[in-house]
């Protein structure tokens, strides 16, 4: 059946009687995000793992009285079928795939859509009505109180791509009640391309130079997280995409700018040095939900071993 991702990020119940997922859409930040809170939800009931799989095709069964159920993510829904699923249906673990749109899982999202004890999460930019409440739920689980002018502004200006609507409201909402004032906000939304997302733009620099940016713009870990779901986003797209036309097509239109650099690290990348990326990525966000965050160093690591993996 198919739900709604605010039903996921705003609930705090969790249906257990649910094993598959299906995330599609086009805002892979947002789906990200769905993935991450699932895994959250579960691993607050019980003592899970959780595992990589390429595909369903690809899935082996390695069941044992001594193991704890595990949660599979898989990043393509190649092979995923009614019959495929219905051969691991008798298992308890539970399976989460992610695949943007595309013509090519048109039937399995029909599938998810109209079949009970599944679901389909289908994922875009965040409304208007969304955002309010996404926001409401966040000012009232602070127990922030905000004034009008304030509250409608950050409607109106805030991102409609969720991690970065994300990251702009902590960065709001953990001001001071006395610095929470109209000017100080807009000084927060005007940080765009000019701050922790062109650290990005500079992975092809030498290793100094990269360092001294790094230390200019991340000063805090919520720049580091911010920063690390900036890279996630990059990396997933040049994964993700089977030649250099797919790849310019998902490039957002905003980074126009940048779009002579972003095709310059993409044309750099093989099949081999994809796995290496994807295993970089498995590894970072294992440390990630472990610590609960990355700190500045260890955000500083993960950017140069992208650097090297890139230039290799």
């Amino acid at each position: 059946m198919k739900i709604e991702p605010l039903d996921i990020l705003l609930n705090e119940e969790l249906n257990s009687d649910i094993n598959f997922y299906l995330l599609s859409g086009n805002e892979t930040t947002l789906m990200q995000k769905i993935a991450d809170v699932l895994i959250e939800k579960y691993k607050k009931k019980e003592n899970i793992e959780t595992s990589q799989i390429s595909t369903i095709d690809n899935f082996i069964c390695e069941d044992s009285l001594f193991e704890n159920r595990k949660i599979f993510i898989g990043n393509n829904c190649k092979g995923l079928n009614e019959k495929n699923l219905g051969k691991i249906n008798e298992l308890s673990d539970i399976f989460i795939f992610i695949q943007e749109n595309s013509q090519k899982i048109k039937s399995i999202k029909n599938f998810f859509a109209k079949s009970r004890g599944v679901y389909l999460i289908d994922c875009y930019e965040l409304s208007r009505e969304a955002k309010i409440k996404i926001l409401n739920s966040k000012i009232n689980k602070e127990k922030i109180n905000i004034s009008d002018d304030i509250y409608w502004l950050l409607i109106d200006k805030l991102d409609s791509r969720y991690v970065f609507f994300e990251s702009d409201i902590k960065k709001i909402l953990e001001l001071d009640s006395k610095y929470l004032t109209i000017e100080n906000v807009k000084k927060l939304l005007t940080k765009n391309i000019s701050g922790v997302e062109k650290v990005f733009f500079n992975l092809l620099k030498k290793n100094n130079e990269i360092i001294n940016i790094y230390r200019e713009k991340i000063t805090s870990n919520a720049d580091v997280n911010e920063l690390y779901y900036y890279c996630r986003y990059f990396c997933q797209q040049i994964i993700e995409s089977k030649n250099e036309r797919d790849y310019t097509n998902i490039i957002p239109r905003y980074l126009f700018k940048e779009k002579n650099f972003l095709l310059n690290v993409y044309r750099k990348y093989n099949f081999r040095k994809k796995k290496i990326l994807l295993r970089l990525l498995s590894s970072t966000e294992i440390s990630l939900r472990t610590n609960g965050g990355l700190s500045i160093i260890s955000g500083l690591r993960f950017l140069l071993k992208v650097k090297k993996i890139t230039i290799s």
